[in-house]
Order: C-alpha cells, then sequence, then structure tokens
C-alpha cells in the first residue's frame, strides 16, 4: 500500500553512540501503530532518497514516523506501508 504525503514536523528523538534517530509528522498518515515502510522523496539536489521507517506511534492524536534520516519540514513523500500481520 502507498499514499504521498508533506513532512510537517521533524524533532530529534535520541543520540546514541554517534547515531541519530528522529520523529517525522506526515501532513496525511496511513500508517497505524505497528506498521514499518519506507518513505520515498527527492532532494533539493536530485537525488532519489529511501529513507525506511523504523516504527510508528501515536502521540496526542497524531501519528509519528521513527527514521535515521532526517526529512525536511515540506519535503514531499511517497510512504511505502508493510504492515504487520499481513494485512493490507
Amino acid at each position: 500500500m502507498s499514499f504521498s504525503s508533506v513532512v510537517v514536523d521533524i524533532r530529534e528523538e535520541r543520540r546514541s553512540g554517534g547515531r541519530q534517530q528522529w520523529q517525522l509528522l506526515l501532513e496525511h498518515s496511513e500508517f497505524r501503530v505497528g506498521d514499518t515502510g519506507v518513505l520515498e522523496a527527492v532532494a533539493r539536489s536530485g537525488v532519489r532518497l529511501a529513507v525506511p521507517i523504523l516504527g510508528v506511534y501515536e502521540e496526542n492524536g497524531e501519528i509519528w514516523l521513527r527514521v535515521e534520516k532526517p526529512l525536511m519540514a515540506g519535503t514531499v513523500v511517497i510512504a511505502q506501508i508493510e504492515r504487520t500481520g499481513g494485512d493490507v
């Protein structure tokens, strides 16, 4: 399953051992808690990016995505969802 959206917020979740994890909020999301997947985007340089989604969680009614690579607010993405349990 896939859909398009725009990144509207990003925040650093944590730093550990020289690695960072970020939280992304999309304008529109079809992700559910427990899903994984990939966000595909095109950088300003024209390079295509694939950002794996490490986890999905809900906070105050919003669906946040946990990732290791940040995407700037305003970035258009194509989201590919992988549902746990085989649901589509």
